[in-house]
């Protein structure tokens, strides 16, 4: 799988163990269920403490479920459990393994993105060779200890005007931390800045502590798509009735759920046409 231009990043499920946000629910139940829902789009494992043997046990169950909805499984800092597994890439943060380091160990192709919170993060990432950014902390949220500085919307932007302004508008780009589906359209259309938007929204107590995973993944999907429409309607617009088509049929009362039918056929023109 290439390392980026062919990913959907547009909804990115980051796993989560712990009783507070699990409870006492089955992990791969809840990763299936998410997937089978037809909205996740990537999924990162990240257990940075668990013993290893365990860590690669459930990374191996989790690729299996992965592989057999066609979704690209990320392992978040462990690198050496993506390399015995063999999947589709790893998530590293700032004080994780340096980028080029886990390049070397896991070839060309895979995937490798990385957090970043700041203008000179973001720009250094890109220049490393990152296949995508994982951009925030948005808001502050009880799954990450060890967050740097909630930036808001409104730094979201910034970084997203920075990678244009750079060079870097084609590198993939999701937000996280505090997104959820009561403010995810609000997250998506308040960072965009002119000539950038997000690719993606990454979640994790949405998804994982949800009574239903896969009505949840659905719906943030569709957010998802709805914030990428006037990306689409900008490209083809002018030499094609579908961008109207598509306008329509989303404005339309009930347009969405014609529901999971739409959300294909959309997704697919996403991925035709600005390669997502």
């Amino acid at each position: 799988m290439p390392p980026s231009t062919t990913t959907d990043y547009s909804v990115y499920l980051v796993t989560d163990s712990t009783p507070a946000i699990l409870r006492d629910k089955d992990l791969p139940a809840v990763v299936e269920a998410s997937l089978r829902g037809g909205g996740v789009t990537v999924v990162q494992y990240r257990d940075k403490n668990g013993p290893r043997d365990e860590v690669v046990a459930m990374a191996r169950r989790l690729h299996a479920l992965t592989r057999r909805y066609g979704v690209p499984l990320l392992i978040n800092d462990r690198v050496d459990v993506a390399v015995e597994i063999g999947c589709e890439g790893v998530h590293i943060g700032q004080d994780d393994m340096a980028l080029q380091q886990a390049r070397k160990l896991l070839g060309p192709d895979k995937i490798i993105g990385v957090t970043a919170s700041s203008k000179d993060e973001a720009l250094k990432a890109c220049a490393a060779g990152a296949s995508y950014l994982g951009i925030g902390t948005v808001y502050a949220t009880s799954t990450k200890k060890d967050t740097k500085s909630i930036i808001g919307p409104s730094g979201v932007r910034e970084i997203l005007s920075a990678l244009y302004s750079a060079g870097y508008s084609s590198t993939p780009t999701v937000c996280i931390g505090g997104v959820n589906a009561s403010n995810a359209s609000a997250v998506l259309s308040q960072s965009a800045s002119p000539h950038k938007s997000l690719d993606g929204i990454a979640v994790v107590s949405a998804i994982i502590a949800a009574e239903d995973p896969g009505a949840v993944s659905r719906d943030l999907l569709g957010m998802v798509i709805r914030a990428k429409i006037p990306d689409v309607v900008a490209m083809v617009g002018r030499t094609t009735p579908l961008s109207h088509n598509m306008t329509n049929l989303v404005s339309e009362p009930g347009g969405r759920g014609a529901g999971g039918d739409f959300l294909v056929l959309f997704r697919n023109v996403l991925r035709g046409v600005i390669g997502v």
